[in-house]
């Protein structure tokens, strides 16, 4: 049987995780005959995948080698979400104030009882990936290390199956950058930080990308003092630069200290951890109690024998075309191990593109997808389509309209008005290209126009779809409105005078 990550503390709550995701006393079923699909991992792709050919008739097997769910149920999004809210309650606690709120006394976080909360819910959703669920869907579920015989077989654990067809679904984990000391000191990784019961006092995370920001502010309103080393172009940089620079205010109000990284930075050891930057001007040398490491990724194609059966794979993971096909075109991929989109939501749809080409010969593009994005700091900051400097890359020209929240009379009454929607839409159209929402629900507000650039509806179709008032939503439907002014030309106008001074 393959290693099992621990699950630390081993309470009630990862007992009961570990009995739906890996149960100690699982058996392993004996294969009848050939599989239609054999999917290696039981990531959000894997489930996707096998689920879904199964409940299309599919004779369907699961393999995975540790926890199911993936890292999306035990060490991504489900647990770092449970410790936001919690991040964000004491937040409000504390800024109660602002409302005419006074509570009396300093605000107390109780991180055991945070993380105990997390686990417990965690555990509460777990049912869903858990393999008892999956073979009652009809998958023969095996736990345990799997390897490519040929192009027709897979071996695990000394059982082989064979397929028709076979999906690589086994994600990716996180990576150590080549930082002088670091491999010197103990460090967390978002693997290792949801074991924690202890709130460290200070706290140092490498990396300003959607993990660092996210866990750097919540530590800093669970009231630790928290270091963000940041890359030279500042926290977030793959997003817009006017929505990053409105977090940053936001989580410095909160209590993180930025740090550069200066390309020098050094991990030291004397009894503590130290970082550390020698540069004129922009040096710094602060210890820390614990070190999260939030930079990079790694796929998970280790001790699959790919070479075996042709699959070609790269540092980034395995080739795919649009297809999902691998090099090799019995075998195919999804998810973290062979996407820039590093999403539970695009793996979903990357197996469902999985399902329709491998089993009936689909040919569905990944290239299709209109892939939303969001980082749950406070506020947000959510993402569909093009960039601005994109699609000056592509030679796209576009018209820019923002919306911000400051005239947005819901955001003005629920104090988050420092937010804004902003979308491109092509020049001289409403068709839309590309949207960033900086908001409090910003993730739960781009759907909207992933909707309408998913189904080719305009700008202007928005603006003309009624939304409840009052609803920070409306900042969307107002950006339809500016897009409709820009059609009232000065000839317009002139005709509209004249028909009304006739008609009058």
């Amino acid at each position: 049987m393959a290693h099992v990550s621990p699950l630390i503390p081993y309470d009630e709550f990862n007992l009961q995780l570990e009995a739906d995701v890996h149960p100690r006393d699982w058996k392993n079923p004996t294969p009848s005959g050939r599989y239609n699909l054999v999917v290696i991992g039981a990531g959000t792709a894997g489930l996707v995948s096998a689920a879904g050919a199964a409940g299309l008739g599919a004779k369907v097997a699961l393999i995975e080698r540790n926890l199911m769910g993936g890292d999306c149920l035990n060490v991504g999004c489900v647990p770092s979400k449970g410790v936001i809210s919690a991040a964000r309650a004491a937040a409000t606690v504390r800024n109660a104030g602002e409302f005419g709120v006074h509570i009396p006394g300093d605000v107390q976080v109780d991180f055991g009882a945070v993380m105990q909360r997390m686990r417990r819910l965690r555990a509460r959703i777990s049912p869903n990936d858990s393999a008892q669920r999956f073979r009652d869907l009809g998958v023969d579920v095996y736990f345990g290390d799997a390897r490519f015989i040929n192009s027709d077989t897979i071996e695990v654990d000394g059982t082989r199956l064979n397929f028709k067809r076979a999906v690589i679904a086994t994600g990716a984990r996180a990576a150590a950058p080549p930082i002088p000391g670091l491999d010197s000191v103990e460090y967390l990784t978002n693997e290792t930080l949801f074991s924690l019961t202890e709130l460290p006092r200070r706290l140092g995370v490498i990396g300003a990308g959607p993990v660092g920001c996210e866990m750097a502010q919540s530590f800093a309103q669970f009231g630790s003092e928290v270091f963000l080393v940041e890359s030279e172009r500042g926290i977030l940089p793959r997003e817009d630069r006017d929505a990053a620079e409105i977090v940053q205010r936001r989580m410095m109000r909160d209590g993180v200290r930025r740090l550069g990284s200066g390309g020098n930075l050094v991990i030291r050891s004397n009894g503590g951890i130290r970082l550390a930057v020698e540069s004129p001007g922009a040096g710094y040398d602060e210890s820390v109690d614990q070190l999260l490491v939030a930079v990079g990724r790694t796929p998970n194609i280790e001790n699959l024998n790919l070479e075996s059966v042709g699959v070609a794979y790269h540092t980034k993971g395995v080739t795919v075309n649009e297809g999902m096909q691998t090099t090799n075109p019995m075998i195919y991929a999804a998810g973290d191990v062979c996407s820039s989109y590093q999403f539970t939501h695009a793996a979903d749809f990357m197996a469902r593109i999985v399902i329709q080409n491998a089993l009936f010969k689909g040919r569905k593009k990944s290239t299709s997808l209109v892939i939303p994005w969001c980082t749950y700091t406070s506020p947000e900051i959510a993402h569909v389509g093009l960039y601005e400097h994109e699609a000056k890359e592509k030679n796209i020209a576009v018209d820019t309209y923002i919306q911000k929240f400051h005239d947005v009379d819901r955001a003005i009454l629920d104090g988050e008005d420092e937010g804004f929607v902003k979308v491109h839409v092509r020049k001289g159209t409403d068709r839309i290209l590309g949207a960033t929402i900086v908001a409090s629900h910003a993730g739960d507000m781009i759907s909207e126009i992933s909707l309408a650039m998913t189904h080719g509806l305009g700008l202007g179709r928005i603006g003309n779809t009624i939304h409840p008032y009052p609803t920070q939503a409306e900042a969307i439907r107002k950006l339809g409105d500016q897009f409709s002014r820009t059609r009232l030309t000065p000839f317009v106008k002139a005709l509209f005078r004249k028909w009304l001074a006739w008609t009058r």
